[in-house]
């Protein structure tokens, strides 16, 4: 296996980012609970479950054994000064071959919104993605409206590149999505010869 697989812990001046544990479910479920009306617009519908300790249970499983497998990263951010379980960060579908790309996934709790986290995560991850994992496109993408998601994409080096017409079921229905990349070596916009 890749070696940027084997124990991922990407640590920033102010994060962890870990893979999740069994110990993680009451802040986990205190914190996806609390920040319920602010997710909620922006993600596919909660399972009737959602929130329930077997449905942590298999997504800490789910974490352990894609990391295991190479197919995603999926990583906790936890602040470094005091373990506060902030929100998640995921590189999901990773590609190998000539492709040798994933799409990037996150969330963050309304009470640590808009403090720089997630950019700060956002780096670290790609960073960790191009240089340890030798990937060579990261995607993203996220609903039209959600300014603040586009917003932190731009500020984390991720480039507009169009529209996915009925990208994903958003609260029950089809929604389209701008779509983000980012690249090892980005060369986008500049003349050949630059």
């Amino acid at each position: 296996m890749f070696s940027g697989f084997r124990k991922p812990r990407i640590e920033t001046d102010r994060l962890v980012l870990r893979l999740p544990q069994h110990g993680d479910y009451r802040a986990w479920v205190a914190l996806r609970d609390n920040s319920r009306d602010f997710l909620q617009p922006w993600e596919p519908a909660w399972a009737a479950d959602h929130l329930s300790r077997k449905s942590f249970t298999n997504r800490v499983y789910w974490a352990q054994r894609s990391q295991s497998q190479g197919s995603a990263m999926a990583l906790f951010l936890t602040r470094k000064t005091d373990g506060t379980l902030l929100g998640a960060i995921t590189l999901d579908n990773i590609r190998r071959g000539p492709s040798q790309s994933a799409t990037l996934g996150y969330w963050i709790g309304q009470p640590h919104a808009r403090q720089g986290y997630m950019r700060e995560a956002i780096v670290a991850l790609a960073h960790h993605a191009f240089r340890r994992l030798d990937l060579s496109r990261l995607e993203a993408a996220c609903l039209e409206e959600n300014a603040a998601s586009r917003g932190l994409l731009e500020r984390a080096g991720f480039k507009y590149e169009g529209v996915a017409q009925s990208y994903l079921q958003i609260d029950g229905r089809w929604r389209n999505h701008v779509l983000y990349a980012m690249l090892r070596s980005d060369r986008r916009g500049r003349a050949p010869g630059d």
